[in-house]
């Protein structure tokens, strides 16, 4: 015959399994099924968050040699790194979701890039470069897709003081409100090095601020330099 079957032996087994774990217990009561199942939802639930806890933290970011000697390095040189208030953000606080579900989504998300540390993808400063747009891209487009959902985590619209503004910035943000533009949309780079846009070689080719999908970047007045491109977290 031309249609293939899975082996007696592997239904057989499955048909076994099926029915132990269908069958009442004869050794233990209900109430000590309950309770154990109880103890042991709680054991996995806590482990569960604690590990997503620990993967959720700067040191644990930052613990692989790709991200410490390119992007980390980029933002200590930043507001968000170190600015007259002692306030910051870390790594996970611009790129994980802090809503439950979009937090696994994007931890689901982050398998490829361990994949990629063990390829070596972007290995070597050079390696990075070279994928430095991409990546960026990445961020971006997310970010758009999310109305820079992070950002908003401590930047509110309504909290805004248009008095401690400069009247420049005051009209950008009017206009950006107005015209209905997300965060990244003119602040891109300003905690990672903006990427090198090939295009940018052309002088007859457009800006990546006029390219479609692709930020306009914004010189953000600061206490310390600040340094361009979002990198992955």
């Amino acid at each position: 015959m031309s249609e293939q079957r899975a082996p007696a032996h592997s239904k057989g087994f499955v048909r076994r399994l099926w029915a132990f774990m269908g069958r009442p217990s004869s050794r233990y009561s209900i109430a000590t099924l309950i309770i154990f199942g109880g103890i042991g939802g709680i054991v996995f639930w806590g482990g569960f968050n604690w590990a997503m806890e620990v993967a959720n933290t700067e040191e644990f970011c930052v613990s692989c040699h790709e991200m410490n000697d390119t992007p980390y390095k980029e933002l200590q040189h930043t507001i968000h790194f170190k600015n007259r208030s002692g306030v910051r953000a870390t790594c996970p606080d611009c790129h994980v979701p802090r809503p439950f579900i979009w937090k696994i989504k994007r931890k689901i998300e982050a398998s490829n890039e361990v994949m990629h540390k063990l390829l070596g993808t972007v290995d070597t400063p050079e390696k990075f470069e070279a994928h430095r747009l991409d990546l960026a891209k990445q961020v971006w487009a997310a970010m758009r897709a999310t109305d820079s959902r992070e950002c908003r985590n401590c930047h509110q619209e309504h909290s805004m003081d248009p008095a401690k503004q400069t009247p420049k910035a005051v009209k950008a943000m009017q206009d950006g409100f107005a015209k209905g533009m997300t965060c990244i949309d003119c602040h891109a780079g300003i905690a990672h090095h903006m990427p090198h846009d090939p295009l940018d070689d052309d002088d007859d080719s457009p800006t990546p601020a006029d390219s479609p999908g692709t930020p306009k970047a914004t010189q953000a007045t600061t206490e310390t330099p600040t340094a361009p491109a979002p990198a992955r977290n």
